[in-house]
């Protein structure tokens, strides 16, 4: 395998190289459990740098492409990186659907706390100017592979300590009593940021799934706003269409 340098992709050199050693791994080009050269032999292979190298090799152990064996060596997983299909026409959170088909789900914390609400969210969740929130920010993932990056904002009256929330969200406010039970979603494609494109192992400019969910209880009232980047190679958005009669 020979390492093709992009001009056009501006991201870093080792998530680019990254990349490619992922979709060989996704062609087939590794099999599982298959060793891989030391960093050293790699980097001769491929003509980059041995620090190019070892930093493309921790992201994919990271996303858990790669296990790495202490006094062994680098070895492509046993167990693929999972795909994540979520059936458009039911309300459900990560962590059930992800429970559902096999997977273990997690999150990684980068933000639990509780701040003034901006207007877009004012306008959203229903609140007066001024009206605080509680911020829920986190990389989701699947067997321990990142699989998106999260953003979710609620009222302190549903969620009044944010730091409460460890695992799934639904479940929390289940216990609370504050389970929503319908949500509108909006989704499009966006060209991940440099920041962004770090936080999910990814290419800079590279295509995500940008899903926008308003989630709402029985009574009308507005409980959550998520704001979700998804990766596109491991998630699926599914609808089923039924034709009127």
């Amino acid at each position: 395998m020979m390492f093709k340098r992009s001009a056009k992709n501006s991201s870093p050199l080792y998530l680019q190289l990254a990349r490619q050693l992922q979709q060989g791994i996704q062609k087939g080009d590794y099999q599982p459990d298959q060793a891989l050269p030391s960093e050293r032999h790699l980097a001769e292979q491929l003509g980059v740098s041995r620090a190019t190298a070892r930093a493309a090799i921790d992201q994919l152990v990271e996303q858990g492409w790669i296990v790495r064996k202490r006094g062994s060596g680098n070895y492509i997983a046993a167990r693929a990186a999972p795909r994540f299909e979520q059936p458009l026409s039911q309300l459900t959170s990560f962590s059930e659907e992800l429970r559902r088909r096999g997977h273990t789900p997690s999150s990684r914390w980068l933000q639990r706390s509780v701040s003034i609400a901006s207007n877009e969210e004012q306008l959203s969740l229903g609140l007066s100017p001024g009206a605080r929130v509680a911020r829920l920010e986190r990389l989701r993932l699947a067997d321990e592979v990142v699989m998106a990056y999260e953003l979710s904002v609620l009222p302190l009256s549903v969620l009044p300590d944010p730091s409460q929330v460890e695992g799934s969200l639904y479940e929390y406010l289940a216990s609370r009593q504050q389970l929503p039970v319908r949500a509108l979603q909006h989704i499009r494609a966006f060209n991940a940021p440099a920041g962004l494109a770090e936080q999910l192992g990814i290419a800079e400019r590279e295509a995500v799934l940008f899903v926008t969910r308003i989630a709402y209880q029985a009574s009308g009232q507005a409980v959550e706003l998520t704001h979700s980047y998804c990766r596109s190679d491991y998630y699926d958005l599914v609808a089923e269409m039924r034709r009127c009669e």
